[in-house]
């Protein structure tokens, strides 16, 4: 492949990141001005991105990555190799590792989380946002605060809520690390569990 050839390919990839992009975000119901609140990237630089007015570069990606929970493969639409493997590429933020677990862009997104103790004097503040999620916790503490109602789950217990309508928090009350899973619906799905049918009497 030549230098123009290998030049035209990389700019048919960067072109194609603006409409993911803002697919990726639509599915999600995400706002640009909530994403660029959780971001840190201003509103018109994250338009011009999506319409391709605006090339995309590592320092961009990186934070929307993050935000989405995804991997940088996913958001320039890397091709697949032929390696069966799932590599994990775990992000950390703000002290938690998150481990994806899914590489799918939109639907239900599954990570493992390891939350650091932290010592909350004050009462969190609540937050609320688009989609449903439902939490395991494998080993630890996990102090979770649902509304009105403030409880620890430890290993085995599990805990589902829907984000948009009910103001939230989560952390690790210590004293050594949290491991858990999250499932995380962006329309707001739920686990659906399938009982075993019952067995016919004959």
């Amino acid at each position: 492949m030549t230098a123009t050839d290998q030049a035209s390919e990389l700019g048919d990839v960067l072109d194609a990141v603006g409409p993911r992009l803002r697919s990726l975000r639509t599915r999600r119901g995400t706002s640009l001005t909530e994403l660029s609140q959780t971001t840190g990237i201003s509103v018109s630089t994250l338009s011009r991105l999506e319409t391709g007015q605006r090339r995309p570069t590592l320092e961009l990606l990186l934070p929307l990555a993050r935000a989405y929970q995804v991997t940088l493969d996913d958001l320039v639409g890397a091709p697949e190799t032929a390696d069966p493997r799932v590599h994990i590429r775990p992000v950390v933020h703000h002290g938690v590792a998150h481990v994806p677990l899914t590489r799918r862009v939109g639907g239900q997104l599954a990570a493992k989380l390891i939350l650091p103790p932290v010592d909350v004097v004050t009462p969190p503040d609540l937050q609320t946002h688009e989609g449903y999620e439902w939490l395991y916790v494998l080993s630890g503490r996990l102090r979770l605060i649902l509304g009105e109602h403030d409880v620890v789950l430890t290993e085995g217990e599990v805990a589902e809520f829907n984000c948009r309508t009910t103001p939230h928090w989560f952390g690790n009350p210590g004293p050594g690390p949290t491991e858990l899973l999250s499932i995380f619906g962006p329309q707001g799905e739920r686990i659906h569990v399938r009982a075993a049918p019952k067995r016919r009497q004959g």
